[in-house]
């Protein structure tokens, strides 16, 4: 008795590991492929109006910048 139920869990379970493993794999590259696609897309005044959103650079910066690449 103990070794069919055993066999189950251990080998039911994994089978079920593995392939939510692989499915996880899969869309984490897919996520990531995405993410590098939209930012060769943008322009460099939309990346650079992001990163001030996201408070990376200050307002100075953000102004030179801007200027700079206005001026170009």
């Amino acid at each position: 008795m103990m070794g069919t139920e055993g066999h189950f869990f251990g080998g039911g379970f994994m089978w079920l590991f593995w392939i939510l493993l692989i499915i996880a794999i899969v869309f984490i590259f897919q996520n990531v492929a995405k993410g590098n696609s939209s930012s060769a897309n943008e322009s460099p005044l939309e990346i650079l109006k992001k990163r001030y959103a996201r408070g990376e650079i200050d307002e100075e910066e953000y102004e030179r910048r801007r200027n700079e690449l206005e001026n170009r």
